[in-house]
Parts: C-alpha cells; sequence; structure tokens
C-alpha cells in the first residue's frame, strides 16, 4: 500500500527519493557496481515502482546528470546577471562553478560508464552547443567585448571551442593523463585563451583538474583488482 502511494500520490516526491538514493550509490560503489537491486533496497521500493518513474538504470543515470546541470545553470544565470562584474570576471567565475561544483565530484563515481556512453556524450555536446554556449557564454564574452575585458570578434565561435576544450579535451576522464600532463593541457589552454585578453584557469582550478585525474586513476585500479 505504501509503496503504491509512494508513486501515485506522491510521484515527484519519489523520483526525488530514488534519484537521491542512485547518486549516492554511484557516487559511493560506482556506477557499474550498482545494481537496480541496490536502489530497490536503498530506497525500500518495488521493482514495480522503480520502472514505473525510469526506463532502466542508465535512465536514472541521465536523470541525475540533468539534475546536476540544472544546478549549474542556476548558479551561472545568477553570474550572467550580476551587473557588478565585468565579462572577463563572470567568465572566471563561470569556470570556477563548473570545475569546483561538488556536482563534479558526484560525477566522479560514474565518469568510467559516461565516457563510453553515446547517449551521455550526446547529450553533453547537445547541452554544450544548445544551452551553455548561447544562454550563458556568448552573452558574456558580447559583455566582455563591450566593456574592453575581452578581445574577439568572434563570440560565438570562441564560446564554442572554449567550452568544448574545457568539456572534452581538459576532462582527464575522456584521455587519462599523469599529472604533470594534465597540468600542461590546463597551462596551455591558458595560453590559447591569453591571445583573447583571458585567464580563465587559476591554480586551485588546475589542481582540481589534477585531483580529478588522480581519482579516475584510482578507480580504474581499483576496477581491475
Amino acid at each position: 500500500m505504501e509503496d503504491n502511494m509512494a508513486r501515485n500520490k506522491y510521484p515527484e516526491r519519489t523520483v526525488v527519493l530514488i534519484l537521491d538514493a542512485a547518486e549516492r550509490l554511484f557516487w559511493e560503489k560506482g556506477y557499474e557496481a550498482t545494481s537496480v537491486q541496490d536502489i530497490i533496497n536503498e530506497t525500500k521500493l518495488s521493482k514495480g515502482a522503480i520502472y514505473h518513474h525510469f526506463a532502466s538504470k542508465e535512465d536514472i543515470f541521465v536523470q541525475i546528470c540533468e539534475r546536476i546541470s540544472r544546478k549549474n545553470e542556476r548558479l551561472f544565470k545568477a553570474v550572467r546577471d550580476n551587473k557588478s562584474l565585468n565579462g572577463h570576471e563572470k567568465l572566471r567565475e563561470i569556470f570556477r562553478i563548473a570545475v569546483l561544483a561538488g556536482g563534479q565530484e558526484r560525477m566522479l563515481g560514474m565518469m568510467p560508464y559516461l565516457v563510453d556512453s553515446p547517449r551521455f556524450l550526446v547529450m553533453l555536446i547537445r547541452d554544450i552547443y544548445d544551452d551553455i554556449v548561447p544562454c550563458y557564454i556568448k552573452p558574456i564574452l558580447e559583455q566582455g567585448i563591450a566593456d574592453g575585458s575581452i578581445r574577439t570578434e568572434h563570440p560565438a565561435q570562441l564560446a564554442e571551442a572554449l567550452m568544448m576544450l574545457c568539456n572534452i579535451w581538459m576532462h582527464p576522464a575522456f584521455q587519462p593523463a599523469a599529472p604533470e600532463a594534465v597540468r600542461a593541457r590546463c597551462r596551455l589552454y591558458n595560453e590559447m585563451t591569453g591571445a583573447f585578453g583571458l585567464h580563465l584557469l587559476d591554480d586551485d582550478l588546475i589542481e582540481a583538474f589534477v585531483h580529478y585525474s588522480k581519482c579516475l586513476q584510482k578507480e580504474k585500479t581499483e576496477g581491475q583488482k
């Protein structure tokens, strides 16, 4: 009876319950090591209640990614609309949120699966082109051009390049590398973007990328035992 009430009378609560439990399990155990039965045990719901809201474990995972993305976008919007910052300062703050957000740590437990998921990769790329670039990065670059803090004649294309390089080329999940190689990528990114008057990665952000790389390498090593 309780299970039916949870499923039918309070669907939003049930979805949140499932996502919270799954996110915690993916973080603690890793995506591959977590089964639907683990989620059932954690939520104390029936298998029918889980599948009433989600078609598969991958569907749960995608919804978690989208939830983290929505949270970050609320922060991005606040930065974009902050009238006390110039364009360059806003872009630097966007990068700090993206790299240091708590969601990044949680995503590490799912990363080994993420990079092998065509559905996730398409979702990531479409999110960059359809949402992040036109709604946040391009308007901030245009403000930076107007206030003199950013130099470019191609804000849309620069926005795309900044995001694709940061989210795919620089991210250690897509091309694992030793700490010095990760630092070298970050420093080269700063050199390349410096031509546009930008300095986006401070030392603590670079070390965050290194930390993510070490965590992923540790997960990979433990998974091979």
